[in-house]
């Protein structure tokens, strides 16, 4: 259990983390917020906590959301009341609960009852203390003996979504990627290395007490343990740093940028991609980053403003809508394009709940409609990089056929672009599919092509 501890706002009980937890999971499960964006909100409104304390807010909400398909089989095993008929608070405090009892073993799970009796009497359920204490018992009781009846419920994962990779991949490959989204793994940076030298990046981080492991695949990539909180390293302060997954460095690699180009990245929020070109371009050239919403440009600006790049602007711009005034003036036009995010299940697990077939084809569509709009703004001879955060093919190897049938485009060979660890066959003809567990990363998709 999380010991009391003291913060600058006073004490803060064992109970009262939980109820910081419960509140974060129900404006999630029940509201519908996103996962990364609630949780992060949580996590600086309270940044005053011990360290201790927003790891358990984190690892209850991040667990809870992974393991939802799961949790909610086993309490419907134990319940006579079915999740979906509890109220919506208990339904929230049941799951995460049970998501301790599972998979926290240095909490008792004594301490696991008593603590979800006490909030729910806090939160004026008292009449429902005996049914969350007796369903918490017996989960606990049977857990050493619990089986799952196929794949969907042990992974925690849609059938639908199995059924789709089930027509693409291997069994063996299926539960790798599956197993990868349920392992945790440390916080992936890159490093800018215009504003800063690596080995004077990784002192700094090392002085502050993070654990830095290197990349194997791509230099400048950062693996980080044991940090506190991201925005009091120097690192991250100073811009040295991006939070950036490996897979999506990969983008500005395969582009090739060549000093003085000019590059358009039509959605790109938060801006990883982006300033990745710029960094590349070495400050020269122009990278103007666009998306459809001010609150993402925001986002974006803050990036900008904390990295220093000076060749960098954001716009708000609807990637579906032709800006006659970049009219085939880009060099490169990076289009990380909107999609179902199968590939990041890991990171934002709540996708599981929100996706369905109809929103993938939707979006599959959208990705064509911004597609036929944002080649355009390629000169001749210059390359355009489409890329997404997902596995399914519908998205990605379909979407590119589809686009070179139809624009004046030619795949561009990107052999060698990318190092030894991530070569695959498909590189000659253009594009390269990136697996969760089976390549060191986010699961990814991007292709090169160039105007003729």
């Amino acid at each position: 259990m999380t010991k009391t501890t003291s913060g600058k706002k006073g004490q803060t009980s064992s109970q009262n983390i939980r109820e910081l937890t419960l509140d974060v999971l129900y404006e999630i499960l029940e509201k519908g917020g996103y996962s990364h964006v609630v949780l992060n909100q949580a996590l600086s409104k309270y940044q005053y906590l011990e360290k201790q304390d927003r790891a358990f807010v984190t690892r209850v909400t991040e667990g809870t959301l992974e393991y939802l398909l799961q949790i909610d089989y086993i309490l419907n095993q134990f319940s006579r009341t079915r999740t979906e008929q509890m109220k919506p608070l208990i339904r929230t405090l049941m799951r995460m609960s049970v998501y301790q009892i599972l998979y926290m073993d240095r909490i008792p799970d004594s301490a696991v009852c008593n603590e979800a009796v006490k909030l729910a009497q806090k939160r004026r359920f008292h009449g429902l203390k005996g049914f969350v204490n007796g369903v918490l018992r017996t989960v606990s009781r049977q857990k050493e003996i619990l089986t799952f009846p196929d794949l969907s419920i042990k992974y925690s994962i849609p059938s639908w979504i199995l059924s789709l990779w089930n027509q693409v991949y291997s069994q063996d490959t299926i539960e790798t990627i599956l197993s990868y989204f349920l392992t945790e793994h440390p916080l992936t940076v890159r490093c800018n290395r215009n504003q800063r030298e690596k080995e004077k990046i990784m002192a700094s981080l090392k002085n502050q007490g993070v654990l830095v492991r290197e990349s194997s695949a791509i230099d400048g990539v950062l693996y980080l343990e044991h940090l506190d909180y991201l925005e009091r390293l120097e690192a991250f302060q100073k811009g040295w740093i991006q939070v950036q997954d490996l897979s999506s460095c990969l983008p500005g690699l395969a582009a090739c940028p060549k000093k003085e180009d000019v590059v358009l990245d039509v959605c790109g929020a938060p801006g990883g991609k982006g300033l990745h070109i710029a960094d590349l371009l070495e400050g020269t050239g122009y990278v103007e980053i666009r998306d459809i919403s001010s609150y993402k440009v925001d986002m974006i600006r803050e990036n900008i403003r904390r990295s220093g790049f000076l060749n960098v602007k954001a716009s708000v711009w609807d990637a579906l809508e032709l800006d006659e005034s970049f009219v085939e003036k880009a060099d490169i036009v990076m289009a990380d394009l909107p999609c179902s995010g199968l590939g990041i299940l890991g990171r934002k697990p709540d996708i599981k709940e929100k996706m369905t077939e109809d929103a993938l084809a939707s979006l599959a569509d959208l990705q064509k409609g911004i597609l036929s709009v944002v080649y355009r703004y390629v000169k001749p001879g210059g390359t355009l990089v489409y890329s997404t955060c997902t596995i399914d093919r519908q998205e990605n190897e379909e979407n590119v056929a589809w686009f070179l049938e139809r624009y004046p485009f030619r795949p561009v060979n990107i052999e060698g672009r990318l190092g030894e660890e991530l070569r695959s066959d498909t590189m000659r003809e253009g594009y390269i599919q990136l697996l969760p567990g089976i390549h060191p990363c986010d699961g990814f998709f991007l292709s090169v092509m160039q105007r003729v």
